[in-house]
């Protein structure tokens, strides 16, 4: 079976919220599935020494501006409410809740959510909200209220967590192909070109393996530029 690409993301960061809008268009034409894993951005920041990039001074008023210029170029609705950003742990959880029944209906309730936070500027950071969007998209509604409460739901985020942070993902959105590593909704274009170079015959006519990537020298190049740029993309 083919691999999946990882598509990591915290649901407080705008940057996932326009590489979600993008990433299944682009993505899918490889064949590939895309595996939606959502993880708290806060804990990798405790990690990296990284804080939440608006409140950087300088930085901060840029990526805001900057959040809304590629809003108008994706021709998406954006709001950034004054409690960005927002604790995500009930929309995580309530997301694998859905991923555990649905996968495809898991990665609607994602959407819904990111295009009622960011979109529509309503708020979601309270169980009671995350409950109300769930119950858009099934009638078990109760169910997902009681998952949200139990200690289970924490453990299955606190490892998704450190699962994504094991694995070296530090920002949001960050994807991986098998063990290569695209930080930044940005690099969405990037991830294409590899997956293009990962299809393209080697020199035996047979094509690449379904990890297959281009030589590892220029792996570790394309790694480190994206690690060098240091731009905050959370």
């Amino acid at each position: 079976m083919t691999s999946p690409v990882e598509f990591w993301f915290d649901f407080s960061s705008p940057y996932a919220y326009f590489a979600a809008v993008e990433i299944d268009e682009r993505l899918g034409r490889f064949g590939k599935p895309v595996v939606w894993r959502p993880f708290l951005l806060g804990v990798a920041f405790r990690r990296t020494g990284i804080g939440p990039v608006n409140q950087i001074p300088m930085r901060g008023e840029y990526a805001i501006h900057d959040c809304h210029r590629i809003a108008a170029t994706l021709d998406i609705p954006f709001r950034l409410r004054a409690d960005f950003p927002f604790p995500s742990q009930a929309l995580a959880r309530a997301f694998y809740w859905f991923d555990a029944r649905n996968p495809e209906l898991a990665i609607d309730f994602a959407m819904a959510a990111f295009e009622t936070y960011f979109g529509q500027g309503l708020a979601l950071a309270d169980a009671e909200s995350v409950i109300a969007l769930a119950a858009r998209f099934t009638d078990q509604f109760e169910l997902v209220s009681e998952w949200l409460a139990c200690d289970e739901a924490r453990l299955v985020l606190r490892k998704r967590t450190m699962e994504a942070l094991d694995k070296g993902v530090f920002g949001s959105p960050f994807v991986l192909v098998g063990d290569e590593p695209f930080w930044g909704w940005d690099r969405l274009p990037m991830v294409e070109a590899w997956l293009e170079q990962s299809a393209k015959p080697d020199a035996t006519g047979t094509g690449l393996s379904g990890e297959g990537a281009p030589p590892r020298s220029t792996s570790k190049s394309i790694a480190g530029t994206v690690v060098a740029k240091g731009w905050s993309r959370n």
